[in-house]
């Protein structure tokens, strides 16, 4: 799992059925210190509740599509969860 802020959204009037009712995210990937790092991603939103300005964890390749239910989805990217805190040792 990658850290990423929501920084956007993709507007998609034609999809392919599987990509119907699925949300599309502009994310930033962050580092360590939640620190923009690297070229934004278009991430799908599997946990359906992620917005603008949120801080997630994102998944990519192969774990990407086994957070929906259709295991054949098209997706590199997907959002697997809201982050409420950090806690640093």
């Amino acid at each position: 799992m990658q850290l990423g802020r929501v920084i956007g959204t993709v507007v998609a009037s034609k999809k392919i059925k599987s990509l119907d009712s699925v949300k599309l995210n502009v994310v930033q990937p962050l580092n360590d210190d939640l620190k923009p790092y690297g070229e934004p991603v278009i991430a799908a939103d599997a946990i359906t509740q992620a917005g603008r300005g949120e801080l997630i964890f994102y998944v990519t390749s192969r774990d990407a599509t086994e957070a929906f239910k259709d295991p054949f989805i098209p997706v590199d990217a997907s959002i697997v969860a809201i982050v409420d805190r950090i806690d640093k040792s």
